[in-house]
């Protein structure tokens, strides 16, 4: 199989990528949690009149380079110990026909590429602790678990609840 080409996402690539989120849902056993839409992430990735906050890169079909063999969905993180950023990968999804052949770890390695190229000293995302074949995967690309980081989320009611506590200036 020929070395998979990784490439920029755009415009003409969100339809694909909105049903790589809505794959990676169903597969994470929460379809129901995906309110989003393809245009709210067209708007995320390509905004007007002002600098995009999220990117993506994709992979491409080697049999046909219309159709995406995956992709990852990224934003930037901030370490204030290292005074650095990171990026963050918010979903990493390949097509189940192609996962085995490198397609995850190109994306991944354009990834830490950028992370180089730009100065940041992390390339970071989550896995769900029972996704054994992913978390395998990235175990293999030396990528180390933070289980002493519990990860927390403040969402709907809760954070609205929160949101009316505070007071500004």
């Amino acid at each position: 199989m020929d070395k998979p080409i990784v490439r920029s996402a755009r415009p003409e690539d969100v339809k694909q990528l909105f049903e790589f989120v809505v794959d990676l849902a169903d597969y994470e056993r929460a379809p129901e949690a995906v309110v989003s839409t393809s245009d709210m992430l067209r708007q995320a990735l390509f905004p007007t009149g002002t600098s995009p906050h999220l990117w993506a890169h994709v992979v491409i079909d080697p049999a046909d380079p219309k159709r995406l063999a995956g992709g990852a969905i990224w934003h930037l993180n901030f370490s204030t110990w290292e005074g650095q950023y990171g990026i963050y990968v918010e979903d990493l999804y390949v097509r189940p026909e192609f996962r085995g052949n490198g397609h995850g770890r190109a994306l991944l390695a354009i990834l830490a590429k950028i992370c180089l190229e730009r100065g940041y000293k992390r390339l970071q995302w989550s896995v769900l602790d029972w996704n054994e074949p992913s978390v395998d995967f990235y175990r293999g690309l030396g990528a180390k678990p933070l289980e002493e980081w519990i990860g927390y989320r403040l969402e709907g009611n809760d954070l609205t609840g929160l949101a009316s506590t505070g007071r500004g200036l």
